[in-house]
């Protein structure tokens, strides 16, 4: 089982990636004048990807537990979708910066509700005013980042 620091660690370079991949694809979707091709590229990598680790960890099976699935976890393939192509339009146009730095308020204030309340199967975590000031000392930076 891996340990806290592996994953904070896997974590790290997740948001290591975001802002390349935002770079990335917003250079490419203005490169063929269309996000939405640059996005469906995207998907299609992304697609590979996940099967090359799919059939190198749980085999090709464990999609067939998918359809006892309630309906409603299926929104997280919108919600990455719509991720990535607002990613891909607005970063040309705002700054890869600026668009990560409400990517990011939006993720601390969406996380802070989620565990709070426990939502869609989270473990609880109540939202403290020490929990809050770190979120807006998070924001804070964030913005000052983009400030300055």
């Amino acid at each position: 089982m891996p340990t806290t620091t592996v994953y904070a660690l896997i974590m790290l370079t997740a948001g290591i990636g975001i802002p390349i991949l935002a770079a990335l694809n917003a250079a490419l979707g203005a490169r063929m004048a269309a996000p939405a091709a640059a996005s469906v590229i995207l998907f299609l990598v992304a697609l590979c990807a996940a099967l090359v680790v799919l059939f190198a960890t749980a085999g090709p099976q464990a999609l067939t537990r998918a359809v006892g699935a309630p309906r409603h976890l299926f929104l997280a393939g919108l919600l990455v979708a719509f991720y990535v192509l607002s990613i891909t339009f607005v970063a040309p146009h705002f700054g890869v910066g600026n668009a990560i730095f409400f990517v990011l308020l939006g993720q601390l204030i969406s996380a802070a509700a989620i565990d709070h309340f426990g939502l869609l199967g989270a473990r609880p975590n109540p939202l403290t005013m020490a929990r809050m000031g770190g979120i807006a000392l998070m924001a804070a930076g964030v913005f000052l980042t983009q400030k300055l």
